[in-house]
């Protein structure tokens, strides 16, 4: 009667272990499976990384700023000989992106980029924010902001603030130099 049971119960969490396990393909699986592949380069960092100089910050973009711990990115170089390649790849993240679970932010061109803005969350806290942009010449680039108690709405304050800010162009020529 033991065994009986035993075996029902390791059934059960067999079953459900897999019922579980969806096939969807997800944000942070793309990453995982393309960090280490030709023509991708990966790079997490801490956002204490980037030296910015908050003293002009209002209220609400400190309060943005802080709530954001850490950024993934994940690039693809565009090679003009294989445009085959890069379209499939810029396909299976929209894919998953358009996966009901990402919510649109915001969507803009900029001097030929394809800039689309989503988060994972509702409105009044998020989980994530994904920012995806692309551009046939050059490749596509992914970043995952991802914090504690992000608002969407304070995330576009800042956003709107980090593109007037004083950067340091030398943080980030790991990333601008491999799209050369």
């Amino acid at each position: 009667m033991k065994r009986t049971i035993k075996l029902l119960a390791i059934a059960i969490i067999t079953a459900v272990s897999f019922t579980s396990c969806g096939n969807d393909a997800s944000l942070q699986r793309y990453f995982v499976d393309h960090q280490e592949t030709k023509n991708f380069i990966s790079q997490d960092f801490p956002l204490s990384m980037i030296e910015i100089d908050k003293s002009n910050f209002t209220e609400v973009e400190e309060e943005a700023y802080n709530s954001v711990n850490k950024l993934n990115f994940l690039g693809y170089k565009s090679d003009s000989t294989d445009l085959e390649t890069f379209n499939a790849e810029v396909a299976k993240v929209k894919a998953i992106l358009s996966q009901s679970k990402y919510n649109d932010l915001m969507e803009f061109s900029d001097k030929g980029n394809k800039i689309a803005v989503k988060y994972i969350g509702d409105d009044e806290e998020t989980d994530e924010f994904i920012i995806f942009g692309s551009h046939t010449d050059m490749g596509f680039g992914i970043v995952r902001v991802l914090g504690d108690d992000m608002n969407p709405e304070k995330m576009i304050t800042l956003m709107e603030t980090m593109k007037q800010a004083d950067l340091d162009k030398a943080q980030l020529d790991n990333i601008v130099n491999f799209f050369k």
